[in-house]
């Protein structure tokens, strides 16, 4: 779990600095327009990289940081459904989907296992604080 959020934060760091950095350059590579308001795609890099400190943040103690966990796995699943939908209006090209791929799809399964390990560990706890009733 540590090495996962150590990975995605390092990650979500790398890359939400690129696009602050040099926010047309995902779109020069695409041969996609410039935006008309570059200042919005630097912003999704200021926030992926938000995200990439809360992630090295859980990673020395994921069961304990769980919601930050949480928070960035309903981004890895609402980031590819607005995908989903920009594609099937032809509002971007397949090729920006790649993103995807890096961005979220990768980490649904280790984010999912480390949600689940901290709801095990959280009714284990649960159970062993709550007074066991002896049978009559």
């Amino acid at each position: 779990m540590r090495n996962v959020l150590l990975a995605a934060g390092f990650y979500n760091l790398l890359w939400g600095g690129f696009a602050v950095l040099f926010p047309g350059a995902i779109f020069d590579w695409l041969h996609m327009p410039q935006p008309n308001y570059p200042q919005f795609w630097q912003c999704i890099g200021m926030i992926v990289g938000v995200y990439g400190i809360g992630y090295a943040i859980a990673a020395f103690d994921p069961v304990r940081h769980w919601p930050i966990v949480l928070v960035g796995f309903l981004g890895k699943i609402f980031g590819p459904l607005g995908m989903i939908q920009a594609l099937w209006t032809e509002q971007l090209p397949w090729a920006f989907a790649l993103n995807c791929i890096t961005n979220d799809l990768i980490w649904w399964v280790p984010f999912a296992l480390i949600l689940k390990h901290a709801w095990t560990e959280h009714r284990r706890v649960a159970g062993a604080d709550t007074p066991q009733r002896t049978p009559r």
